[in-house]
């Protein structure tokens, strides 16, 4: 769903980050996740948090979480696992309408 949003919004002003919190040390490896986001065919900016700063910062417990910052930088929408994509993306839309 990531994905559609990335390509359904692009152009009117949404930006897609992923936040790469690796579990395991061989997915700390940078040609790894190269590889798998090449292998995925993931089309949006991917940020490797080995140390897992920004999951701490975010005060992370869950994976996935999806979180809608606004242009402001403030969290507008936190949203935890699977699912909940009717609501995600009218809050997308709400944000960019903006």
């Amino acid at each position: 769903m990531i994905r559609s949003w990335h390509e359904r919004f692009k152009d009117k002003g949404l930006v897609v980050i992923g936040n790469h919190a690796p579990e395991f040390d061989f997915e700390k490896e940078v040609a790894n996740v190269r590889k798998s986001l090449v292998r995925l065919n993931v089309p949006y900016p991917v940020v490797m948090d080995n140390d897992h700063v920004n999951w701490r910062a975010f005060h992370n417990r869950y994976w996935p979480t999806k979180y809608l910052i606004d242009k402001k930088g403030v969290v507008r929408f936190k949203t935890i696992g699977e699912g909940n994509h009717q609501t995600t993306e009218k809050m997308i839309k709400t944000l960019l309408a903006e």
